[in-house]
């Protein structure tokens, strides 16, 4: 598949991401432009858009039934999240309706669902300010393989705030990182 001169594939290739499943990702503001709030003293202090990415994480199972959500950060330009995708077995099974069959409702796999976050999200800050904000193109994942990497993550994300200033994606440190 090609992907551009300067893209590279993110996804696992030939790996289903509709599977169930937990799965780690990472989503960055468009030029890495610290949007959220600030970190103070490790903590993050959201201001409106922050909170605004936040309810939108938060509200992602009402869009997304068979979606849970685990662990979750956001930090000044980027957020950082655990979504396990579940077995649900309403979505295996036609429902008869009348002389027919109601099509099979949709496994929708995690990038439909960042994607549905990236969209619920931006549309709400988008209402609320002038300028025009975006997500970066595309997110980064890692599909959890057990629980000691799951620990390890929940971890990383817990901790994210606290590193804080030796982030690479704090707009301090981005001086010689390639932001494409």
């Amino acid at each position: 598949m090609y992907l551009g001169k300067d893209r590279k594939q993110n996804r696992w290739f030939g790996y289903d991401y509709s599977m169930p499943g937990q799965y780690y990702i990472t989503i960055c503001t468009q030029n890495r432009i610290p949007h959220f709030g600030e970190v103070i003293d490790g903590k993050m202090i959201l201001n409106d858009l922050g909170e605004i990415v936040n309810e939108c994480w938060f509200d992602l199972p009402n869009h997304y039934k068979h979606c849970q959500l685990d662990e979750f950060v956001i930090v000044p330009n980027h957020v950082h999240g655990i979504i396990e995708i579940i077995n649900n077995e309403y979505y295996k099974t036609a429902v008869s309706v009348g002389n027919g069959f109601k099509p099979f409702p949709t496994i929708h796999g995690l990038s439909e669902i960042v994607r549905g976050f990236k969209t619920f999200s931006s549309r709400k800050i988008n209402k609320t300010q002038n300028n025009y904000f975006q997500w970066q193109k595309s997110f980064h994942d890692h599909v959890i393989r057990d629980e000691d990497d799951l620990n390890s993550i929940r971890y990383y994300i817990q901790q994210n705030p606290v590193r804080w200033l030796e982030d690479r994606n704090n707009p301090t440190n981005l001086k010689n990182f390639n932001l494409k």
